[in-house]
């Protein structure tokens, strides 16, 4: 029996929690049960898989297990944007290589969200806006938007190049000095979508909240052990991101980063007037590390996601979160000086899983279990087609889309630690400190 040590351990303070009613989580699991599938994890990916093997496989009994409450995980605490096409996360460009297979594994991502949230009348502020991809300097002008045109052209894809008035018009302020408008992405209440999304889960799945994995026998059949009760199964989806080396998988090859998310007050009828009045939008910086992602909501507040830091340990201190508000609000100052009495209505930290190569952890990783983690900081589109795939691999259903993700590569191996941690930091301080000019 594989003990698991490192738990997932979220502040509680998630912005896009406090904007939605109460909600009455599943019960967690309780006695000894057996089934036919056991998913772990119940963020985008794993309600994915869940709800795909009951499509493919109505008999079965599928249970999934969440060590916290839906959508108080990293599912419920990105940015809210489902991205239809390539997208940097740090200055390098690569993802740009495999611009078709990262495209249509996006669209078809977007395409199951949409239909979801449809047929079942999920609200989750779901947005049609397109996303404004900009850079601060002339540096992330070159180095990152001029290749992403070059790419969007190369693919026949419409955008548009921003700067000057233009831009400042459409974002209420003057500090980019330029951007690349693309229509397809979604913006959304990511914390309402992941809700709903497993409120409406088939009959045939089981969802036990509140019960994290203490212990794995990963042999035929699996079994799980929780804090007061086991699961066994015949077969297990695996969809834990960045702690899946804690099951024995993809060691020394995941890094995860803790990531900060603040969002503001509503802005009032005059701050609005200040701004200009734009349409509602959705910004991701030329850097993702050193910039930050902002977005105008529909109920007019601004949400800042800045600082990523290193976090193998998982743990994030409550201190340091009030000094990352006070950041957010000095940048805040700084991208819209004319909103100097605006403030932030909560501030929350979360994690994000990356690989060094920025190759996805997905496949058969034993005869019996499939994983789907490492989504590379684009988790609404990546994980929910991760968990699709996995779904249809290891029910060997054929899809065209499983030799795209597969075509994506594997997480490349990393040094173990303390020398990984020491080069991850040099790294990434080297990274921070080239693309200064985007902070």
């Amino acid at each position: 029996m594989r003990r698991i040590r490192r738990l997932p351990s979220d502040d509680s303070c998630n912005g896009w929690n406090a904007l939605l009613p109460p909600r009455a989580p599943r019960p967690a699991l309780r006695g000894d049960i057996t089934a036919d599938w056991v998913v772990v994890g119940a963020g985008y990916t794993g309600l994915a898989a869940a709800r795909r093997l009951a499509e493919l496989r109505p008999q079965d009994h599928v249970v999934v297990l969440e060590a916290q409450t839906v959508a108080d995980g990293s599912s419920g605490r990105n940015s809210g944007f489902a991205i239809d096409l390539p997208h940097n996360i740090t200055s390098s460009v690569e993802e740009l290589a495999q611009s078709h297979a990262y495209r249509r594994l996006a669209r078809a991502s977007i395409a199951h969200l949409r239909d979801l949230t449809t047929r079942h009348g999920i609200a989750c502020d779901w947005s049609d806006s397109g996303k404004y991809h900009a850079a601060a300097s002339p540096h992330g002008v070159r180095g990152v938007l001029e290749p992403t045109r070059q790419e969007l052209e190369r693919l026949e894809e419409p955008y548009e190049w921003l700067e000057g008035p233009a831009l400042a018009a459409r974002l209420g302020t003057a500090s980019f000095a330029a951007a690349l408008y693309t229509p397809g992405t979604v913006l959304l209440n990511p914390a309402a979508l992941v809700r709903g999304l497993a409120d409406s889960l088939p009959a045939s799945v089981t969802l036990y909240e509140g019960s994290p994995v203490t212990g794995a026998d990963l042999g035929s059949p699996v079994t799980l052990t929780t804090p007061h009760g086991t699961v066994r199964a015949a077969r297990m989806i695996l969809a834990v991101n960045g702690l899946a080396p804690q099951f024995g998988f993809f060691r020394n090859r995941l890094l995860p980063f803790s990531t900060y998310g603040s969002l503001t007050r509503p802005l009032t009828e005059a701050e609005y007037d200040a701004l200009g009045r734009p349409a509602p939008w959705g910004l991701t910086p030329a850097h993702a590390f050193a910039g930050a992602t902002l977005r105008l909501t529909n109920d007019r507040r601004l949400l800042v996601r800045q600082t990523v830091e290193y976090s193998p340990a998982f743990q994030r201190n409550a201190g340091h979160r009030a000094r990352v508000a006070a950041r957010h609000r000095a940048l805040l100052a700084r991208r819209f000086p004319m909103l100097p009495e605006i403030t932030f209505d909560t501030t929350w930290s979360g994690m994000i899983c990356v690989s060094q190569n920025g190759a996805p952890g997905f496949g058969a990783v034993a005869p019996h279990i499939t994983a789907a983690v490492c989504h590379n900081g684009a988790g609404v589109t990546k994980g929910t087609i991760g968990g699709l795939l996995a779904a249809d691999l290891a029910c060997g259903q054929d899809n065209p889309l499983i030799g795209d993700l597969l075509s994506l590569g594997q997480p490349q191996a990393i040094p173990p630690r303390p020398a990984l941690d020491i080069g991850v930091r040099a790294r990434f301080a080297w990274e921070l400190w080239t693309a200064r000019h985007e902070a």
